[in-house]
């Protein structure tokens, strides 16, 4: 999944696309133009889609559209959406039947994927100006499991109603870590277990029927210690497809841009998310799909067990591209 900035795709997402097959793009930045300008970015992407780049399949159209400090798409037809606290505070029920509005939203202009809710659970009010990546910006639902578990998947919910697939994220949970993988690196939450409470709320998005889940780029030292989560198969394998019986999409955070990630060079980034288990690769510099692309087909070529994995991956890509 390469990343297309909203406001028009660059030469380098549409060569991500056409040359390098990636099936799948997401509207990546700030656009406040509208839903007119916004469907024409999406249907230039989606005009890619034919036997040649894709087998003529369609491509899954993501963005970010949780509400508050992250929304991308804004402007006339937009609704101007809350921060997920703001949002918790409205109850159950009217959160599902406002997801399902900002939902709509997205599906008039082709979007079919929201890389939401944030399901981690910030641990406590005090905590939360600390937590870098979720508390800061006010994108938590509550600060226990049980409420983050109810109001995070009536939003998730609203977008089923609506017809966009919610992202579940970020697994196994952002909500004790200090830092931000986005501009930190070697971040790792210490307290996190293989059956934390905190999972309660993927384990219900799962049981739901979610079809995708998105792992942080985080450490977990009490599940494992040694690989950041889109590198492990305790994560990925075992916790998600094992423990919680989840068969969809395994879509990694953005593995391209991130400063948790820079240790790595972008072959070996790809190598060991799909080594580890991972089912789908968010990129957000397209620069970086040429390399990721030779380094799969290289080892899928001479490794049958790698190809094995991958061939894994894009058959449950496949399932979800049909509604299984």
């Amino acid at each position: 999944m390469v990343a297309a900035k909203a406001t028009g795709a660059e030469p380098g997402t549409m060569e991500a696309l056409t040359k390098y097959h990636a099936g799948n793009v997401y509207l990546s930045g700030r656009s406040k133009a509208g839903t007119a300008p916004t469907a024409a970015v999406v249907s230039s992407l989606t005009g890619t889609v034919s036997a040649a780049t894709t087998g003529g399949l369609p491509l899954f159209v993501a963005t970010d559209q949780e509400g508050g400090y992250v929304q991308v798409l804004s402007g006339p037809g937009f609704s101007t959406i809350p921060t997920a606290l703001v949002q918790a505070s409205s109850g159950a029920a009217k959160l599902r039947t406002d997801a399902a509005t900002w939902g709509k939203e997205l599906r008039s202009v082709g979007v079919n994927v929201n890389l939401a809710p944030v399901l981690d659970t910030v641990t406590s009010p005090e905590f939360a100006p600390s937590n870098a990546p979720i508390g800061h910006f006010q994108r938590e639902y509550g600060y226990d499991p049980g409420n983050v578990s109810l109001l995070g998947n009536a939003f998730a919910d609203g977008m089923k109603d609506a017809g966009v697939a919610p992202v579940v994220k970020h697994f196994p949970g952002l909500g004790r870590v200090v830092p931000n993988t986005d501009v930190s690196s070697n971040v790792r939450d210490t307290a996190t277990s293989r059956n934390d409470p905190a999972l309660e709320p993927f384990h219900t998005a799962i049981k739901a029927g979610t079809r995708w889940v998105m792992v942080s780029n985080a450490y977990y030292d009490k599940i494992d210690p040694a690989n950041i989560a889109p590198f492990s198969a305790t994560i990925m394998d075992t916790m998600l497809r094992a423990d919680a019986g989840f068969t969809g999409i395994v879509l990694s955070d953005d593995l391209c841009s991130a400063a948790q990630l820079e240790a790595w060079s972008d072959a070996d980034r790809a190598l060991n998310f799909f080594g580890a288990g991972g089912t789908m690769l968010v990129c957000a510099d397209p620069t970086s799909i040429p390399a990721m692309h030779q380094a799969v087909v290289q080892k899928a070529t001479a490794d049958p067990a790698f190809r094995a994995k991958v061939d894994a991956a894009a058959l449950t890509v496949l399932r979800v591209k049909a509604g299984q």
